[in-house]
């Protein structure tokens, strides 16, 4: 399954765009199967295959201009693992990890975007 798609690309506001938002819009939903991992997407960018150093070699670009041949994708997002919490992860980070029996993250095809607040309520996380 390809986790991210040109429509999915077109929907993901750049990085730091909703930071000033205290519910902000979660775009989109990867999880990984057998486990308790979900990543809930907020924002996104390009990244640097190599990494960004935060404040050097960052040119991130709006996910329109993502390039698989180029560049990497640096989410930003609320995620649900050991502790539920904020963070950043990226799209390598996604597509290397793997589960039980060797499954692999997957996109949650039905998810609709919502705020924060309606999937942290559908998951008990408030």
């Amino acid at each position: 399954m390809k986790l991210l798609t040109k429509k999915l690309q077109k929907k993901i506001p750049p990085l730091y765009s909703q930071e000033e938002s205290a519910d902000p819009l979660i775009v989109c939903k990867f999880f990984l199967p057998g486990s308790g991992w979900t990543w809930y997407v907020i924002e996104g960018s390009t990244r640097e295959r190599d990494g960004c150093g935060w404040g050097t070699n960052c040119h991130h670009l709006p996910l329109t201009e993502y390039d698989p041949n180029r560049d990497d994708v640096l989410f930003f997002g609320w995620v649900d693992g050991i502790e539920p919490e904020f963070g950043y992860f990226s799209l390598s980070e996604l597509e290397s990890i793997r589960g039980i029996l060797g499954l692999r993250v997957e996109r949650d095809r039905s998810f609709k975007p919502r705020r924060l607040s309606e999937a942290k309520r559908e998951t008990n996380l408030v």
